[in-house]
């Protein structure tokens, strides 16, 4: 049986593919993969957006508690839509709604962002899941997707590739007799 040695972590490409997905490959030379990796994922969150009339990937700041584990006002909010955990892990393309999150609730339009990834008004959203067909619904299943692919993404930039040594132990053994 062969022990191979033990991989080493690189926690900076990991931090890069959470940011970028694919970017933490492209960093460590695998550029194909890394390339890859961020056509496919964000053509995927994006595509899901455009679904859901870009009105999908968002963190609303929500009045009524339902929360069973956390009490923490931003986790709660969280707790109460499960979709932006999902999202938040495409990296930088879902932090426009942390942004609008953090901004003042009772303005309309964020200074800089306007109303890209901001939460629709209780109005609209009731408007959008009952007027439309289900484009809506599906939309933020692919943006959920892509920020959930996206943590195979980091995990395999913080391993690196899976690349067994091409020596076998009988092959050792021989070279070292």
């Amino acid at each position: 049986m062969s022990h191979l040695p033990s991989q080493k972590l690189d926690p900076f490409a990991a931090l890069l593919s959470y940011l970028l997905p694919g970017l933490g490959q492209i960093y460590q030379g695998r550029r194909s993969k890394g390339v890859l990796f961020m056509v496919s994922l964000h053509v995927l969150f994006f595509y899901g957006m455009w679904l859901g009339n870009f009105r999908n990937v968002y963190l609303p700041h929500t009045d009524t508690r339902q929360n069973v584990v956390f009490t923490s006002t931003i986790l709660a909010d969280v707790e109460n839509r499960l979709h932006f955990a999902g999202q938040f892990f495409i990296g930088v393309a879902a932090w426009p709604a942390l942004i609008q999150y953090a901004s003042d609730p009772k303005v309309d339009k964020h200074p800089i962002l306007g109303t890209w990834q901001r939460a629709p008004r209780p109005d609209e959203l009731n408007a959008l899941q009952r007027n439309g067909d289900k484009r809506w619904d599906l939309g933020w299943v692919y943006t959920v997707i892509a920020g959930v692919l996206n943590i195979l993404v980091i995990y395999d930039a913080l391993a690196g590739p899976a690349v067994r040594d091409a020596t076998s132990e009988l092959e050792r053994k021989a070279v070292a007799t």
